[in-house]
């Protein structure tokens, strides 16, 4: 059973900087999809960043790209979300998810998804 556990959320002003973490375990951690996923009060859950495990292929939702950078650290079994610039409609709960490559792409919907973490706040204000 794969699980995740995310960290590093909190509150900022706009401009600001977080870096969350999303600790795997539980599985083997290369072959897989890495999600970033956020969702704001009212709002659909939506894609932010992926990443292939063990790989270098990212991806990164319009709204965050040249401010946030996926990252992962094989050894520790952990991947990154750096956000910089934050503004206030990045306010949301954010949410690591996992699933199983399969080839193409990891830029899938969120029932693609199968592993989600318990989710970390973010709140931007100005």
């Amino acid at each position: 059973q794969v699980q995740l556990v995310e960290t590093g959320g909190g509150s900022v002003q706009v401009g600001g900087s977080l870096r969350l973490s999303c600790a795997v375990s539980g599985s083997t951690y290369t072959g897989n999809c890495m999600g970033w996923f956020r969702q704001a009060p009212g709002k659909e859950r939506e894609r932010v960043a992926t990443i292939l495990t063990g790989g270098s292929s990212t991806s990164y939702a319009d709204s965050v790209k040249g401010r946030f950078t996926i990252s992962q650290d094989n050894g520790k079994k952990t991947v990154y979300l750096q956000m910089n610039r934050l503004k206030p409609e990045d306010t949301a709960m954010y949410y690591c998810a996992a699933k199983v490559y399969y080839g193409g792409t990891c830029r899938r919907g969120v029932s693609e998804y199968k592993y989600w973490g318990q989710g970390t706040q973010v709140t931007v204000s100005s």
